[in-house]
């Protein structure tokens, strides 16, 4: 029953009510000029959102972590794995690049990866537990940066982009507030916060 509620959901909504599902804060923008100004926000953004979202999922029950954010999106328990996955990933693109020059770093299937059983069946705990770690080692990494450190470049597989470890805080710091924001939205809607 609850998949067809979905199929109707989607069907009821219009491509901008979908858009905004999918992109509640918008889609990530880095800033071409003083984009250094915002390193620190980025910095705290990474080293305050394990605990952030900690607070925000601890308390719901196995429906909720199993209620898609959005028609045809993932659980709120696949977001919650996600983003240990994508973090892991970004940690080490970050050692690698500071590490190596301008390397080019592995894609992943996030996709596949959310369709793993730890991502689908396996207690948030663990991933939140994980990013408490896992952002703390990132955190402590990045204060030791250098300006020039963070103008170190990787390269991209599939685009072939060049992209900053500047760059690449700021999509992530984006990453830590889109995905709070998809939980964030579905527990206001359903009236679970």
């Amino acid at each position: 029953m609850l998949k067809f509620q979905h199929v109707f959901l989607s069907l009821d909504m219009t491509s901008e009510q979908l858009e905004l599902l999918k992109y509640p804060i918008g889609k990530m923008q880095f800033p071409q000029q003083n984009a250094g100004t915002h390193l620190e926000e980025w910095k705290e953004d990474i080293a305050a959102f394990p605990q952030k979202l900690e607070n925000l999922v601890k308390d719901l029950d196995h429906l909720q972590l199993d209620t898609p954010y959005r028609p045809d999106g993932w659980t709120v328990r696949q977001l919650v794995h996600h983003l240990a996955d994508s973090h892991t990933h970004a940690l080490i693109r970050f050692k690698w690049t500071l590490t190596e020059d301008n390397p080019l770093i592995k894609a992943y299937d996030e996709k596949a990866f959310a369709e793993l059983p730890d991502s689908r069946k396996a207690p948030v705990q663990i991933s939140l537990d994980y990013l408490k770690a896992l952002h703390a080692k990132w955190v402590f990494l990045i204060e030791g940066m250098t300006e020039a450190d963070f103008q170190k470049t990787f390269r991209h597989p599939e685009s072939g982009a060049e992209i900053s470890l500047l760059k690449c805080l700021a999509m992530y710091s984006w990453h830590c507030r889109h995905h709070y924001a998809h939980i964030e939205h579905l527990l206001r809607r359903r009236d679970w916060m």
